[in-house]
């Protein structure tokens, strides 16, 4: 008999969903004054992934960046941070989480540490030979945690899933030097500035080659890889690497963050009746869901 396809587990960046609900080309949404546009775009979205019959949606859970510091902000003064966020946007930060418990979607709060680092550890947490894990993000940091077709990302903007394959393919590195690969190169949705001179490709060409920035030889004579400027590249990165191996630490994700819920929590059994109609009316969004958990 073929092998049953394996029940998926959705996880989902919250606050990259905000932030493209908040920019994306539609029209400005207020409602007794007060902009929801990014709200009501995040319901929309957690609806329509429900809805999809595709994604087959049975476990869920998203998560949320707030505010936008953690712990890696006291390693690094430049770590991205609120600085520079709309105030607009900054302020649907609570109610975005009311939306997603309204439609019984569990929240993930982070502030000690960050919604990617939630994902990191409910995906690591949750995998397994009868699981699937599809986190629905196109944000680079996680492919650290991809593995196989067990654990794989959802571009839905591209209309793409990442495997760890497709992956290794893209970047040049497997799983595991992700960080690295980002300690390098730096990765400005972050605020990592990388080591001048690294970009992805030399960076990738050097970690497919030693896997660790802690590996990679202070001296170019000793690179047995071919890279362009090696010797000039090698100097910096001996002068640098301290700086690298800091900014690797801020790219590797936490895979032990202390979530509440087991598997079984993660079950979607539809909203809560009352709360979604609240909702509803604070949004001046129609009523049309109709999977309710009471």
């Amino acid at each position: 008999m073929p092998r049953p396809a394996p029940m998926r587990v959705h996880l989902v960046d919250g606050t990259f969903e905000l932030f493209r609900a908040h920019f994306a080309p539609r029209p400005a949404k207020v409602v007794n004054g007060v902009d929801v546009k990014a709200t009501a775009g995040v319901v929309g979205s957690m609806l329509a992934l429900l809805e999809d019959k595709a994604e087959a949606v049975t476990h869920l859970a998203i998560a949320f960046d707030n505010p936008i510091v953690s712990f890696r902000n006291e390693l690094f003064d430049g770590y991205k941070s609120d600085a520079g966020i709309p105030t607009s946007l900054r302020a649907q930060f609570d109610l975005v989480e009311v939306a997603a418990r309204a439609l019984g979607i569990v929240v993930w709060s982070m502030d000690r540490w960050e919604a990617d680092d939630a994902l990191a550890t409910a995906a690591t947490r949750f995998a397994g030979p009868d699981t699937q894990v599809r986190i629905l993000t196109p944000d680079k940091d996680l492919g650290q945690v991809l593995s196989g077709d067990r654990v794989v990302q959802v571009d839905r903007i591209r209309r793409k899933v990442i495997d760890e394959a497709a992956m290794r393919e893209r970047r040049g590195v497997g799983p595991k030097s992700i960080p690295d690969l980002l300690g390098l190169m730096g990765d400005a949705s972050d605020g990592i500035p990388g080591i001048p001179g690294f970009g992805e490709k030399s960076s990738a060409a050097l970690l497919a080659r030693y896997e660790a920035i802690e590996a990679i030889p202070d001296d170019a004579a000793d690179w047995d890889v071919k890279v362009t400027g090696a010797p000039r590249l090698a100097a910096t990165l001996a002068a640098r690497r301290e700086d690298a191996l800091l900014y690797k630490r801020l790219a590797t994700l936490v895979r032990d963050v202390p979530l509440a819920e087991s598997l079984a929590d993660l079950e979607y059994r539809g909203a809560l009746r009352g709360p979604y109609a609240e909702l509803c009316a604070r949004l001046d969004m129609t009523p049309r869901w109709t999977r309710f958990r009471d």
